[in-house]
């Protein structure tokens, strides 16, 4: 009889450290531990909140050390690209300014006004590099690698081992207790018994304070993950934002400077006055000059809005200053080519070739007619 109970108290041992074997192999990898043996409600509850904790921040922590790695590669690349483009509006300004064409200056205008935007956009990728670095890698960085994180983990971490415990200690007093029901009023075994429910109480005390401490420690860095990566976020999309308006702001404007060279240079040369005969002169009548009227040299078509297609830069006195896109009031126009109105204040003499009729003319531009 007493070969069989030590055969039997043998197998009860084995099979103790293939349990604990067990829950080791389980608990290495990482948080987390068997949930079968300590089976109170709340200690379980408190404990798979932990390790949603755990799992929730350790995302946070590699997601924002992505975008941190992310933000500083595309740093690099553009800090290169703004080196290559600053050389490209050097040298575009370069020949703009030191261009001898004989053929015009066409060409070099488009390129002064092309290397001094591209230097503008260039100025501001630096900036929008640099509203990257400070505003979203830095901050992340700091975080990913902060004590809060660290220290909050390691409550947890301190948790799951001392939980790890009172599982291995609960499997203890469940052994003695089976001894105690094989060899009742064995005194040495009742004391070890006591040592061992006492010390499983206090781990249990013990790790209860803890876990609760870890919880809160995680749950308050992960709010503070969730609100400064998505701030972050936010950061880098306003940044980049602000960049593309700001450089669609300079592209229009060169885009506009550079088609209006290609239409000067491209529009047709203006009407020759060399062979017109001079304007009729003015004759001044109570302070105001008009021009003289002659029936066989003048023809009478009524007032009209002209828009200036051509520059004119008067001659004489009575001639006006015409630029491209003026609208005159016509007032005569004469055989020998000439035609005589007001323009901006000022009345005078100017080629008729140098206008086309208009029918009607944008409310803004009235004003600048009178």
């Amino acid at each position: 009889m007493e070969a069989i109970r030590k055969q039997a108290s043998r197998f009860r041992e084995q099979v103790a450290r293939q349990q604990q074997a067990v829950l080791k192999q389980f608990g290495a990898g990482g948080y987390g531990g068997s949930d079968n043996l300590i089976t109170d409600e709340a200690e379980l509850q408190q404990h798979q909140k932990l390790e949603k904790l755990y799992i929730s921040t350790r995302t946070a922590k590699h997601f924002q050390r992505d975008i941190v790695r992310g933000v500083e590669g595309y740093i690099i690349i553009g800090s290169k690209q703004v080196e290559i483009e600053t050389k490209l509006s050097e040298d575009s300004k370069k020949y703009g300014s030191e261009n001898t064409c004989t053929s015009g200056n066409t060409l070099s205008k488009a390129a002064l006004s092309f290397g001094r935007a591209r230097a503008h956009m260039e100025k501001e990728h630096g900036n929008l590099l640099k509203a990257l670095g400070t505003q979203v890698a830095e901050p992340l960085r700091a975080m990913v690698m902060g004590s809060p994180l660290e220290d909050a983990r390691h409550l947890a971490q301190r948790y799951d081992r001392m939980r790890q415990e009172a599982e291995s200690q609960t499997i203890e007093v469940s052994k003695r207790q089976a001894r105690m029901r094989e060899m009742p009023g064995n005194h040495d075994l009742v004391m070890k018994l006591e040592s061992a429910e006492t010390k499983l109480h206090d781990l249990k005390s013990n790790m209860s304070i803890l876990g609760k401490e870890a919880a809160s420690a995680m749950a308050t860095v992960e709010g503070q993950q969730q609100r400064l990566t998505l701030q972050r976020l936010i950061a880098m999309v306003e940044a980049e934002r602000t960049y593309h308006q700001r450089v669609l702001q300079i592209l229009d404007q060169l885009e506009s400077e550079m088609i209006s060279e290609r239409q000067r240079l491209e529009a047709p040369p203006a009407p020759s006055v060399v062979d017109m005969p001079s304007p009729p002169p003015f004759e001044e009548v109570n302070g105001v000059y008009t021009s003289q009227t002659h029936n066989e040299s003048t023809d009478c078509m009524g007032y009209f809005l002209g828009e200036v297609m051509y520059p004119y830069n008067g001659e004489s006195d009575t001639e006006l200053n015409l630029s491209i896109g003026d609208y005159i009031v016509v007032r005569k126009v004469t055989n020998n080519g000439w035609a005589e109105g007001e323009c901006k204040g000022k009345a005078g003499w100017f080629p008729f070739a140098y206008i086309e009729k208009r029918e009607r003319v944008l409310a803004g531009k009235v004003t600048e007619v009178f």
